[in-house]
């Protein structure tokens, strides 16, 4: 368990270094308030595609058809599961009760966990990982929008039907699905987009610590709480229950590095539309952020021992 843990954590360290970077830009005011939103929706509306499409390109088998079934049940059940956990945790319908289940339910699944799947697991762990980020978007677009907003008319077919984090993943399935190799004039700007996954989010997540009254967010009783249950209690749960459904290998850590992320960004984006407590969003998102550092090679290294 210390090997994988080492592994694990050197791999971390690499994106707290971009995180810290990401830090000192935003308190030297090199990124801003509106360039971190442009970059935001750089990452959302073409580089998270880009790395679906990557991840996907890859030569069709039964196997790996049969993969991506079993993730999607896995995801589906790890995050159903915790939307149930913390109904039971954090009752009530005002607006910290609100901020905490959508903080507690939705992890950085994309930014946070792409980076390690594919440094810890190779190419198969990224092409689950995107699987997972599937489910992701469409629970974010329907279960989210209702947590947060408190309205089920949210919910808009529009909304799902356009969001890109879904148009990528109908892209890459069915390139994957029909075997289809991208022309190299096609595929190399993919792979480039691809790249900048790692850096940019992680720049900035730093940028967002910066701005966030950290002393006031460490002082927090409920942002702890929501920290124990995001980074410790659901992805240690998920690796048991995986592992006594005897899912393969690198599909359970895959698995389990998606519901080891921290707080999804996306809470203090959702926070902010609907007016609900921005300020304990922020809190959350910083606070999951900086221990995840800590959390995160534990949770993965017990889950490859586990598995293994």
């Amino acid at each position: 368990m210390f090997e994988n843990f080492i592994v694990v954590a050197e791999q971390v360290l690499v994106l707290f270094i971009l995180i810290s970077l990401g830090f000192a830009c935003g308190k030297k005011k090199i990124i801003t308030n509106v360039s971190a939103k442009h970059i935001n929706n750089l990452v959302l509306y073409f580089v998270t595609p880009c790395v679906m499409v990557s991840a996907f390109q890859r030569d069709f088998t039964p196997e790996l058809l049969g993969g991506l079934g079993i993730m999607v049940i896995c995801a589906t059940a790890v995050m159903v599961a915790t939307i149930l956990l913390v109904s039971l945790v954090f009752k009530g319908k005002d607006s910290k009760k609100r901020v905490l289940r959508f903080a507690t339910v939705f992890s950085n699944c994309a930014f946070m966990s792409f980076p390690l799947q594919e440094a810890v697991l190779g190419d198969d762990g990224l092409f689950y990982g995107a699987v997972f980020v599937a489910v992701f978007n469409i629970l974010v677009w329907t279960y989210g929008l209702v947590c947060m907003s408190g309205d089920i008319k949210e919910i808009s077919a529009k909304k799902l039907i356009t969001n890109p984090g879904i148009i990528g993943v109908v892209i890459a399935i069915i390139i994957f699905a029909l075997n289809i190799k991208l022309p190299y004039m096609i595929g190399q700007p993919v792979e480039y987009m691809a790249a900048l996954n790692t850096p940019l989010p992680m720049m900035i997540i730093g940028y967002y610590l910066s701005e966030a009254d950290l002393k006031k967010a460490f002082s927090n009783v409920s942002v702890y709480v929501a920290m124990g249950l995001r980074l410790v209690l659901v992805p240690v749960l998920t690796a048991i229950v995986l592992y006594l459904c005897k899912v393969e290998t690198t599909l359970a850590v895959a698995c389990v590095i998606a519901s080891a992320a921290p707080t999804a960004a996306t809470t203090t984006m959702f926070a902010v539309k609907y007016n609900k407590d921005t300020e304990l969003s922020v809190s959350i998102v910083a606070v999951t952020t900086v221990f995840s550092i800590i959390t995160m090679p534990l949770v993965i290294a017990f889950a490859q021992t586990l598995t293994a």
